[in-house]
C-alpha cells in the first residue's frame, strides 16, 4: 500500500477529491499546468508548492493574491507540514494533509448549502435562514453585499468596494471613513436578523463574507 502522504479536498469545488503526493515537488493553482489544478477563481495560478526534502514535507506559499492558512495561521514563507494539518487556500478550499493513504477518511460529510445567507439580485432581496430582510438594504449597501457574497470568501480590497458601490467615479469624493461606514451600517442590519459577523475585516487588505 502507498505509504506517501495524500491531500484531500474536504471543502471547495473538488470536494472528496485526492491526491498522492508522488512527487517531491507539488505545485497546487488555478493554472491548467499546475500538478494539482483547482477550479476556484479565487485560487491564484500558482498558488502553493508542497516540498519533499531529507524526509519531511513542508508547504511554501507562492505570493498568491489571497494568501494560504496552515490550521488557521497564514503561512509566510515555507512551513513544515504533519499529518493531519489543514491547509486553506484563498479562503475557499480546505485540503487535508494525510500521512499516508492507509489513514485517508473515507468520505467527509458535505456542507449543507442551507442555511447562511441568500441574495436574489435581480429581486435585490437577502435571506438569512430562511428570513428576508426587512426593509430591504440601501443600493449601496446592497452593491456592497452582492460584491462580498459574490467573491465567495475571498478579500476585496478598498478600490474594490469603490468600483462594486461607487462605479464610474474613480473613488472621486470617497473618504476611508465613508467605507467603514458602510460596512458598519451593513452588519448592523445583516445584525437584525442574526448575530453573526458575516463580513469580516482582513486587516491591511479589506474585507471577506463568511457565510456559514
Amino acid at each position: 500500500m502507498d505509504d506517501r502522504p495524500v491531500l484531500m479536498v474536504s471543502e471547495g469545488e473538488l470536494i472528496g477529491q485526492r491526491w498522492t503526493l508522488a512527487k517531491d515537488e507539488v505545485v497546487i493553482g488555478r493554472g491548467n499546468d499546475a500538478d494539482i489544478v483547482l477550479p476556484e477563481r479565487q485560487v491564484s495560478r500558482y498558488h502553493l508548492k508542497i516540498h519533499y526534502h531529507d524526509g519531511r514535507f513542508s508547504l511554501e506559499d507562492l505570493d498568491s493574491k489571497n494568501g494560504t492558512f496552515l490550521n488557521g495561521q497564514q503561512v509566510k514563507g515555507t512551513v513544515g507540514l504533519q499529518d493531519g494539518d489543514e491547509i486553506q487556500i484563498a479562503l475557499c478550499v480546505r485540503l487535508l494533509f494525510v500521512g499516508s493513504d492507509a489513514t485517508v477518511p473515507l468520505s467527509f460529510d458535505i456542507p449543507r448549502v442551507d442555511g447562511g445567507m441568500v441574495l436574489e439580485e435581480n429581486k435585490r432581496t437577502v435571506s438569512i435562514r430562511g428570513r428576508e430582510l426587512d426593509p430591504p438594504l440601501s443600493l449601496a449597501q446592497f452593491r456592497l453585499l452582492e460584491m462580498l457574497y459574490d467573491a465567495d470568501g475571498s478579500v476585496c480590497d478598498r478600490d474594490d468596494i469603490i468600483e462594486a458601490v461607487w462605479p464610474g467615479t474613480g473613488g472621486l469624493g470617497v473618504s476611508e471613513q465613508a467605507i467603514d461606514a458602510l460596512v458598519r451600517r451593513l452588519r448592523d442590519r445583516l445584525a437584525e436578523i442574526d448575530e453573526h459577523n458575516y463580513i469580516v475585516t482582513v486587516r491591511g487588505h479589506g474585507f471577506r463574507l463568511d457565510n456559514p
